[in-house]
């Protein structure tokens, strides 16, 4: 009965059940999520898309690309292509939020497909888009669980294969389906099960959740219509549950909904790049900065040793990255761009800062050691050794950006003006930051965009 209990749970899902602390975590989510939209359509891959896209697809321009600074023919896109387009920028820095306990990083395929078809069908306002919105995030989330950690293991890009998912039921939710209609948006959006970690590294992963941001849309839409699916899409014998992994348990994690947010536990990062990267570039500023407050020549570093769990091998080990984007997934750049520079921002993850060659002697210093026993994903021991003999070493138990350690507001909003004033200038990025920080307050969140 688990589609049933979900799509029951999500239809009669109301603003009113959600905590003052859920809402919190949603307006967050969604600020954290724009800025790394606005920031991100400035990379290939969004671009790629939009221009091969518009060639071929699109209907009437009713939804905003959020990033686009251009004319209004290029700042606004039928809504599957706007949800698609917005996916993809919005992971492409991989800088979007997490959700640690199942490695999802949710608001990209819900918020995407969200706000395009807020802007297209609305007027919908901020506390009905914050409900569905939190109502998305709680399904990806609950269903990563259910199939963790044998689904993510074996090698599915969990995002995406339970994003369309959470899409559909949050566009479902604006739409207005009844339950009957939200177990077939649950089907139609299961069945495009999307995304496989062989392309971590490369541009087909923010493709993932474009298009699960897309699947999820038309999932919802087509139900909307009469178009009819299992209504056991999850559960059965042949679906999602049993053959996306070799373990559920989606009861016992459904029946918490409503009661135990995971929302809540959404966590912001502070670098972007893998997650489990950031405990070693943690350590690796906080020894820059030691090492300049002693007068140390960051020049004569001769060994840099790290001590991490194994599986960050397996998801960072790339020891000779050539583009940004596969440096995000190498823990030896991490290691190398965290001491030199002090900072792990977007610029430390270019095609130009993988291949400098200060960057790259650096790189070539670092070594892996691996122990099970004493580190999880979620610590590193990182240790610097001089040409004098001398050594610096920091561990890190919980790093900055975690549950136990998390950006305040403070930086969240530094964060996400870093982004966007990139993209917009000081003065829209500020604009930009009050629109959406303001969300759950807005009567049409379809003239969000007008706002900046």
């Amino acid at each position: 009965m688990a589609t049933l209990q979900l799509a029951s749970w999500a239809t009669n899902l109301t603003y009113a059940n959600l905590t003052t602390s859920v809402v919190d975590a949603a307006v967050k989510s969604m600020y954290n999520w724009a800025g790394c939209a606005i920031a991100g359509y400035a990379q290939d891959a969004p671009q790629i898309a939009f221009n091969t896209t518009s060639a071929f697809f699109g209907g009437p321009p009713t939804s905003s690309i959020l990033g686009s600074n251009g004319s209004i023919g290029n700042t606004f896109a039928d809504a599957q292509r706007a949800a698609l387009i917005n996916g993809i920028a919005s992971h492409i820095d991989d800088y979007d939020d997490t959700h640690l306990e199942s490695i999802i990083h949710p608001s990209g395929p819900v918020a995407s497909a969200l706000l395009a078809v807020s802007e297209w069908r609305g007027p919908v306002s901020g506390q009905d888009f914050l409900t569905a919105f939190v109502a998305g995030v709680e399904t990806e989330c609950k269903l990563g669980l259910s199939v963790y950690p044998e689904h993510y293991d074996v090698g599915w890009h969990t995002t995406s294969t339970t994003g369309s998912i959470g899409a559909a039921v949050a566009v479902g939710k604006i739409l207005g389906l009844d339950t009957t209609q939200m177990q077939h948006a649950i089907g139609v959006a299961a069945t495009q099960v999307v995304g496989m970690q062989a392309f971590f590294g490369s541009m087909t992963k923010s493709f993932h959740i474009g298009r699960a941001a897309q699947g999820g849309m038309l999932g919802a839409l087509l139900a909307s219509n009469g178009y009819t699916s299992s209504l056991e899409a999850l559960e059965v014998e042949y679906g999602w549950l049993h053959v996306v992994s070799t373990r559920e348990n989606a009861t016992a994690y459904f029946d918490q909904l409503g009661e135990i947010w995971e929302i809540e536990k959404n966590t912001f990062k502070p670098f972007p790049c893998g997650i489990v990267m950031h405990p070693t570039i943690d350590g690796a500023t906080q020894l820059h900065n030691q090492s300049v407050e002693q007068g140390k020549d960051l020049g004569s570093i001769k060994a840099i040793e790290l001590v991490v769990n194994s599986e960050v091998l397996v998801l960072t080990g790339k020891e000779s990255p050539v583009t940004g984007l596969e440096g995000k997934f190498s823990i030896y750049h991490a290691a190398a761009v965290g001491i030199l520079f002090g900072e792990a921002t977007p610029a430390q993850f270019t095609d130009e800062a993988v291949n400098n060659k200060t960057v790259v002697d650096m790189r070539k210093k670092v070594s892996v050691k691996t122990d099970d026993d004493k580190y999880s994903t979620a610590q590193a021991l990182v240790t610097i050794e001089f040409e004098d003999g001398s050594t610096l070493e920091k561990e890190i138990e919980h790093a900055i950006g975690s549950l136990e350690n998390p950006l305040n507001e403070t930086e969240l909003k530094k964060k996400f003006l870093d982004q966007v004033s990139k993209q917009f200038g000081d003065v829209r990025a500020e604009k930009a930051y009050d629109a959406f920080a303001n969300i759950g307050n807005m009567s049409d969140v379809g003239t969000l965009r007008m706002l900046y």
